[in-house]
């Protein structure tokens, strides 16, 4: 008797605790290791869980001929601290997304249109590279440098889903190329050619 009476003020007491369900991003706050701080719970609606940027077809008229649409949480505020964002990848024929990493997330990617090649390169520089066809999915592993291209004669367009509100991005050919990272410490520790560096350079716009 004493154990069921034990049970049911557990029950009760735990019924009226305070549930945190979401935390929908205030984005004029600070984005800190653990997200945007909550919006007001008052000022809250159901439009905060409702995102539409991913219904437009992305510009593919650009030097790698493909277009990345975010919906991570400074476009989509109902994701703060859920753990899962999204973006649109639309890829004109020979269209390309260079080698990049999402250092805060792994990735689920699906082709809704067309033929796309994705592939990613493992710590252990095993390659992994898969053509995908529309319905199905390639994972890529957090952090890991992989690609996605066009392979057909038409556009392609998938989808990719990550295990974090905010993946974080960064391209290999832009972080070497389209910064102010030394041409001369690129050369050193690439290995390319010094006239390479500088003509990539020029074409993505870095210095140094």
């Amino acid at each position: 008797m004493l154990h069921i009476l034990f049970l049911l003020s557990l029950l009760l007491s735990t019924s009226h605790a305070s549930v945190n369900d979401f935390c929908v991003a205030d984005l004029k706050g600070p984005d800190g290791p653990s997200g945007y701080p909550c919006k007001p719970p008052a000022k809250v609606t159901t439009h905060d869980f409702v995102y539409a940027g991913l219904a437009a077809e992305g510009s593919t008229s650009n030097i790698i001929n493909a277009a990345v649409t975010p919906a991570f949480v400074a476009q989509f505020p109902g994701l703060n601290g859920l753990g899962l964002s999204a973006a649109r990848l639309d890829l004109a024929p020979g269209g390309v997304i260079p080698l990049h990493t999402h250092p805060g997330a792994s990735e689920l990617l699906i082709v809704t249109e067309g033929l796309v090649t994705a592939g990613f390169i493992a710590s252990d520089n095993s390659v992994y590279v898969k053509k995908l066809s529309k319905g199905q999915l390639f994972i890529l592993p957090q952090g890991l440098l992989h690609f996605q291209l066009s392979y057909g004669k038409s556009k392609a367009v998938a989808y990719a889903v990550f295990s974090s509100s905010n993946p974080g991005l960064q391209i290999l050919d832009f972080a070497l190329f389209a910064s102010n990272f030394s041409s001369s410490l690129i050369t050193q520790t690439t290995f390319l050619d010094p006239e390479q560096v500088k003509k990539l350079k020029s074409v993505l716009g870095g210095s140094g």
